[in-house]
């Protein structure tokens, strides 16, 4: 299951590489090193469903909203609300 979720994450990355704005670029860069960080971890603790992710990203999505600005932090915040959706299906 954790293959799945980074290659949704890396096919998502691509496309907004290949289709997004700046703003789109930072907040897929940003997310996605919390995320393969978060996937890691759960390969190492041998849990792969969904509902873990989702607890680890909301420590990181914390972390994220002391370290960025409040613009930044929406942008972070609104592209893990679009990827979340596309991992919650599989």
């Amino acid at each position: 299951m954790l293959e799945k979720y980074d290659n949704i994450l890396n096919h998502w990355v691509e496309t907004i590489v290949a289709q997004g704005d700046d703003d789109a670029l930072f907040a897929s860069g940003y997310l996605q090193g919390h995320v393969t960080v978060a996937l890691a971890q759960l390969e190492q603790a041998g849990v792969a469903d969904f509902s873990h992710l989702q607890l680890k990203m909301q420590d990181s999505l914390k972390l994220a909203s002391r370290e960025l600005e409040d613009n930044d932090y929406q942008l972070v915040q609104h592209a893990w609300t679009e990827l979340s959706a596309q991992l919650m299906v599989c």
